[in-house]
């Protein structure tokens, strides 16, 4: 068993695909609707990162960009207001499929964006996550900024953000 890893930005092949592994990873409300992950692969292909192994897509982490980064945006994750050449990113799902979790996968992946980012010129990496996963996004190299305001499919959230 090889397990190639590759890279590569999302095609609309793939909707089907990420929306299986968004709701077997996500809870209840907090997972994006097919539509919303459809409408992110049509509308920001480079900043819609797929993780395949063995030509199987496993994860993904998508985003949006804007000059005025307000995370608790609900409108925004539909990429309403979204630019492409606006400097400050804002990841929308970072996922990895529940079975090929805990294999360091999901550090690769991200690993991957921010350089993808930094390729781009972007500044800053913005994103909400909840308490569990605070330390692992300042290991990588997120400040955090403060709870969120949202209230994100009934849950508590934290901004953080990333200088690049």
């Amino acid at each position: 068993m090889s397990n190639a890893i590759h890279f590569r930005n999302a095609q609309p092949i793939d909707v089907d695909r990420c929306y299986q592994i968004e709701i077997s990873a996500y809870e209840g409300d907090e997972a994006a609707t097919r539509e919303k992950i459809a409408t992110r692969i049509a509308q920001y292909p480079q900043g819609f990162l797929v993780m395949e192994i063995d030509g199987r897509v496993v994860g993904f982490i998508n985003s949006g960009c804007a000059y005025d980064v307000v995370m608790s945006d609900e409108a925004f994750k539909e990429l309403v207001g979204h630019d492409a050449a606006a400097p400050n990113v804002v990841i929308m799902s970072v996922v990895l499929d529940p079975a090929e979790q805990g294999k360091g996968y999901a550090s690769l992946l991200m690993r991957k964006f921010i350089e993808q980012m930094r390729a781009m010129g972007k500044a800053t990496i913005h994103l909400m996550c909840k308490d569990r996963h605070v330390d692992l996004y300042r290991k990588f190299g997120y400040q955090y900024v403060r709870p969120s305001e949202s209230d994100h499919g009934g849950m508590a959230w934290h901004e953080m953000v990333m200088t690049l």
